[in-house]
């Protein structure tokens, strides 16, 4: 028998290479002589590079690069000199985990970091650079990025802007004359965990400025620098990018890299699991266990277990989620190709805990869905029972 362990990070308690331990523990508990695969898995956010460093082979590079709100910061990337392959993670240089909840200033965060790291790789010679989005602190529509690229943005006097949610509404012109030239030569992809767009209600600004220390003003402000930015970017790359499904990720980082340097917005989880070569280890493959910390509607638009689900429904493999909550049925689940969904806790008293002791409880947790398999040769399509303490 040979089972296919490939979780996402369990946020705030696993990373997704510890889930994975942990799941394939939990499957040797009751399967000692099962092969057993590990190959975890991401979407663009926080650990992106992590999962990919291993199987990919790229080595990690390291410069140091603004933080978002511009303090120093040691940011990690990984390159392949033979394959000019570079992944950067937005998060190692724009991400909220660099900032105190109450050091989040939503109008004055950048990614001005992201970047300098874009930068860091071309210098070496990568020509394929693949950013993953996830994780951001800011909502500057990757102004940021587009000036360490040699864009630069100036108010109605003429002044130079510096990059930030606040200047948005403030640029008057943009400028590309400066704009880096190996960019031209360069594929650009963004992998996105997420398909809102940059504008309205599902938008950038009102629905994760919040998250980032936006109160209701704040959020106004953004969404006003947002669709005046927009505008811009149409005027200066003759790209629309306002309703683009995606172009709202990372607080519209991803709107500026597709309007001024041609960016290729791709799903994040499939991209990865393109890159991983994914379907090639389903032949053969008698269970598939995926995961995560939350299982929620905003997964069923790409994140990563429902992506690993549907892969394994097309090689005809059961597919089990093991999660650290489920909010809602277990049905659109089902849908997306989960044989079951198992969650170790249901309210947030039994968060905290379920989070303290992670691994262990996984590790029963993945033991309990393969046992049931192996009873019925099938798992419960509406079970979600909560593990035990």
């Amino acid at each position: 028998m040979k089972v296919l362990v490939a979780p996402n990070a369990f946020k705030g308690s696993l990373g997704a290479g510890e889930a994975a331990a942990a799941m394939a523990v939990g499957v040797a508990d009751v399967l000692p002589e099962a092969e057993i695969v590990s190959l975890p898995v991401a979407d663009g956010g926080d650990g992106f590079i992590t999962v990919l460093a291993g199987p990919l082979g790229l080595r990690p590079r390291s410069c140091t690069v603004s933080g978002p709100l511009g303090q120093p910061l040691t940011a990690h990337y990984l390159y392949d000199e033979a394959r000019r392959l570079a992944l950067i993670e937005l998060a190692q240089a724009a991400g909220l985990a660099h900032l105190a909840e109450t050091e989040r200033r939503p109008l004055a965060a950048h990614t001005l970091g992201v970047g300098q790291l874009l930068v860091a790789a071309l210098d070496d010679g990568a020509r394929d650079i693949v950013l993953g989005l996830g994780g951001s602190a800011s909502t500057d529509g990757g102004m940021g990025l587009a000036v360490a690229l040699g864009v630069v943005f100036r108010d109605a006097a003429g002044e130079v802007l510096a990059p930030s949610g606040a200047a948005l509404e403030r640029i008057a012109s943009i400028d590309l004359a400066g704009l880096d030239p190996r960019l031209r030569q360069t594929r650009l992809r963004l992998a996105c965990d997420v398909d809102n767009p940059l504008l309205g209600a599902r938008g950038s600004a009102r629905v994760f400025a919040p998250q980032k220390g936006a109160d209701a003003d704040t959020v106004r402000r953004l969404e006003a620098g947002l669709t005046h930015f927009a505008s811009l970017l149409r005027e200066a790359s003759g790209r629309d990018v306002a309703g683009l499904p995606g172009a709202g990720a990372a607080g519209g980082l991803a709107a500026g890299a597709v309007a001024l340097f041609g960016a290729q917005l791709r799903q994040g989880a499939e991209l990865v699991l393109e890159l991983l070569a994914f379907d090639r280890h389903l032949p053969g493959t008698t269970l598939v266990l995926t995961g995560e910390g939350r299982l929620d509607a905003q997964s069923l638009a790409g994140k990563a277990p429902v992506v690993v689900a549907r892969h394994a429904r097309r090689w005809g493999v059961p597919c089990v989620a093991l999660v650290g909550e489920l909010a809602g049925p277990a049905a659109p689940f089902v849908d997306a190709g989960m044989v079951g969904v198992y969650a170790l806790c249901h309210n947030a008293s039994a968060r905290r805990e379920a989070m303290v002791a992670a691994a262990p409880r996984l590790r029963r947790l993945a033991a309990r869905a393969v046992w049931a398999y192996c009873a019925e040769k099938s798992i419960s399509t509406t079970t979600s029972p909560q593990e035990d303490a």
